[in-house]
């Protein structure tokens, strides 16, 4: 059994978390939705650190990120499909 490198909480999520120290672009991930055990693959598209978010879509400026199934920011910068989102690019609505 392999081992999962991304966390999806909630199927509605457009973004997931790493759970590896080291994940390196191009690596295929092993991605697990922890609301019902289903899993999918997804190529990261940059080095993402531990903790991090991947987006699971392409995220624009302006677009809102979902995480546990809940409104966690808005994008105030671009992120591809399976790239990094963080405070560079990811914009907390809470202050």
């Amino acid at each position: 059994m392999s081992i999962p490198q991304l966390l999806v909480h909630h199927k509605g999520d457009n973004v997931g978390v790493v759970v590896v120290e080291g994940l390196e672009a191009g690596t295929e991930m092993l991605c697990v939705v922890t609301e019902d055990n289903t899993d999918f693959t997804l190529t990261a598209n940059a080095d993402v650190p531990i903790g991090h978010k991947i987006a699971l879509t392409d995220l624009s400026a302006g677009d809102t990120v979902i995480k546990y199934g809940e409104d966690i920011g808005k994008m105030v910068g671009t992120a591809e499909k399976g790239g990094h989102v963080h405070v560079h690019n990811l914009k907390t609505k809470r202050w």
